[in-house]
């Protein structure tokens, strides 16, 4: 198993807003230092709370920052985009990064944006295939482009130059793109196993309950054999908020207390998508009724907290209940207490994986 880094992120509306972006920075950096795979930034434009209002600007800043970790997009909200900006701003992040790039694509699911860019009666969905498939067009064409959709239509017919290179847009480095992956909400989501047909790869969403997630593995593995390709549970990333401490009481306090940065985080989850209608991601069980879904409940049940021992044991819990996957995103949030913040991410690096992939190892070996 793999272990990847995600940042939406969730900060107190009363912390500085640099501070806030340069805490993100530096924790990407910490991931690269200590062996993550990849680090998946989010984007909102109208959210104090989450104030990364460009994933791959913020990406840019890291790009000589990091060595060896893959940085991605988590997600870039295309139906906010024209695709020909869109286009050249992937392919150029694509070469600063040498090809360490990723592309986290999605719909968009923050109320505000949504409705500060038209998009409240707009089919979100429809709009971003259209934006990703004329993307595609202007990658896998040749200039002049002349392109026509139902939201976006674009040519250089009139100024097309080759000589001086004039009405041409970039190519990624990464050839045909770089690697697509979206996110899945969903329980038996459809959207997964159409992904999959097309290439692109799941994160299943860290605040959705493992009994949801579950239902996720099955969707994909139906894409892939639609698309003809191997079930491989390898290509499934599932994400979860998780916090390990040397001492359980320390675990324990940090991580289920509803005034510390996890409580803070689900409060925070949780007001927006009740509010869209979708507080039954949060649901212990299917037909829980939505007026006992409680912040208490949701720090009980979906935060894996503990020391690095207990943490390995609710991991492997976690993947008996929803099936194999191949990469654990580990969510990072707010760093209340920087020391603490950074301790989890080291013992998740160097004491928890290890014993993660030995045990898998182990029980691999036993039922050859």
């Amino acid at each position: 198993m793999d272990l990847s880094y995600f940042i939406q992120p969730v900060h107190p509306l009363d912390k500085p807003y640099g501070q806030s972006i340069e805490e993100d920075r530096r924790s990407i950096i910490f991931a690269d230092e200590l062996g993550y795979k990849e680090a998946f930034v989010g984007e909102h434009f109208t959210d104090l709370a989450e104030p990364i209002t460009s994933c791959l600007m913020f990406l840019s800043w890291l790009a000589r920052d990091t060595k060896r970790i893959k940085l991605a997009s988590g997600v870039t909200n295309l139906p906010v985009y024209h695709p020909v900006m869109l286009a050249g701003h992937v392919a150029m992040i694509d070469h600063m990064l040498g090809g360490r790039f990723i592309w986290g694509i999605g719909p968009g699911g923050q109320p505000s944006d949504i409705e500060a860019f038209g998009n409240w009666d707009v089919d979100r969905n429809i709009k971003m295939v259209e934006v990703f498939d004329q993307v595609m067009e202007i990658w896998n064409g040749e200039a002049p482009y002349d392109v026509a959709g139902e939201f976006n239509s674009f040519h250089t017919s009139r100024t097309h130059n080759p000589a001086i290179g004039q009405g041409i847009a970039p190519k990624p480095l990464q050839r045909p793109h770089p690697p697509i992956v979206v996110t899945a909400l969903a329980p038996y989501s459809h959207g997964i196993t159409l992904a999959a047909e097309r290439g692109w790869l799941p994160i299943s969403c860290q605040y959705v309950q493992a009994h949801w997630v579950a239902t996720h593995r099955p969707k994909l593995m139906e894409g892939l054999v639609n698309a003809g390709k191997k079930e491989d549970p390898a290509a499934w990333r599932v994400a979860k908020c998780v916090f390990v401490a040397d001492d359980e009481k320390t675990a324990q306090a940090y991580a289920r207390s509803e005034d510390g940065p996890y409580g803070y985080y689900f409060n925070s989850l949780m007001t927006k998508l009740g509010g869209g209608g979708r507080i039954g991601l949060f649901a212990k069980y299917p037909d829980q009724p939505e007026d006992r879904i409680t912040l208490r409940q949701s720090l009980d049940t979906q935060v894996i907290a503990g020391t690095a021992g207990s943490v390995v044991d609710q991991i492997l819990a976690l993947r008996e209940e929803i099936g194999s996957f191949g990469t654990l995103v580990y969510t990072g949030l707010d760093w209340a207490d920087e020391a603490l913040g950074r301790k989890s991410m080291q013992l998740m690096a160097e004491e928890v994986m290890p014993r993660i992939n030995a045990a898998l190892g182990e029980s691999a070996e036993a039922a050859e």
